[in-house]
């Protein structure tokens, strides 16, 4: 049972999840490719001597990423959006639907190839939170969209 389901309040119920898209994991990807091309490079030149911290970071960024992925929740209710990233250090929102006054969606260009971006939930009061690399954000805020239509 994860975090959403654990904070629903009496009658509420998910109608939509998101995750984090795969690309957190671009920098240990690319970080293990530059070890497997130092491995393959001649020993002694520059290219070998990047073996070692490349694998080191890459199992660093590697553990990070997955923890990321693993312990991120983003979650729309008939009542609320709720949303948690981390697990030491976490950051949660969770915001009525009638407190909501958008769901701002940026994507750069390799997010809009992959399609994942970041949302910021922008509550009254200014409230303005961004949450980075969500897949679909597109449908995440179409799905606050139309719950806020439906709650009306």
């Amino acid at each position: 049972m994860g975090f959403i389901e654990r904070n629903l309040m009496p009658e509420e119920k998910v109608v939509y999840e998101a995750k984090l898209h795969w690309f957190v994991f671009a920098w240990p990807v690319a970080l293990v490719t530059l070890a497997i091309a130092g491995i393959s490079a001649k020993t002694g030149s520059a290219l070998s001597f990047l073996v070692a911290p490349a694998i080191l970071l890459a199992i660093g960024t590697g553990i990070h990423s997955a923890i990321t992925f693993a312990t991120s929740e983003f979650g729309v209710t008939n009542k609320r959006v709720l949303i948690k990233v981390g697990y030491i250090s976490r950051s949660s929102v969770e915001t009525l639907l009638k407190k909501v006054e958008g769901i701002q969606v940026n994507q750069s260009i390799p997010g809009r190839m992959f399609n994942f971006g970041t949302i910021v939930v922008v509550g009254t009061g200014g409230t303005k939170q961004p949450f980075h690399k969500i897949a679909a954000p597109l449908q995440f805020r179409r799905a606050v969209q139309e719950e806020i239509e439906g709650t009306r």
